[in-house]
């Protein structure tokens, strides 16, 4: 039993990791802060509250990145990558011949694999 509780933290612990360093890619099609320099530079002291950078207090205001595109929150852009789909085509013909095919993500989804740096086989 308490292999099975260490192993279970683990896999959280894991999954929470690779969730921050998503964040952390996607931080520019998200509502986090991207520049936490700035937000960084604005504290008068370092007891002092965080404050959020001018860029990500605009993409709260606006609800639209710095290309135009919309704002995500990171469940609705895991749910938009969702989408991407890679479908086994059959021939009617020769119905023991097949063949892969992608979807083509949209503009939002190709920007999300080119900040995470994940190629899809087309």
């Amino acid at each position: 039993m308490t292999e099975r509780v260490r192993a279970h933290v683990l896999l959280c612990m894991l999954a929470y990791y690779v969730e921050w360093h998503m964040r952390q890619a996607l931080a520019p099609l998200l509502f986090d802060d991207d520049d936490k320099a700035m937000a960084e530079a604005q504290r008068s002291s370092v007891v002092a509250p965080a404050q959020r950078s001018p860029r990500a207090r605009r993409k709260a205001q606006t609800q639209q990145t710095d290309d135009g595109r919309p704002v995500h929150s990171f469940q609705t852009l895991l749910r938009d990558l969702g989408t991407i789909t890679q479908n086994q085509i059959r021939f009617v013909h020769s119905p023991l011949e097949t063949t892969e095919m992608v979807t083509t993500p949209t503009p939002l989804q190709q920007r999300a694999l080119d900040l995470l740096q994940v190629p899809l086989r087309l």
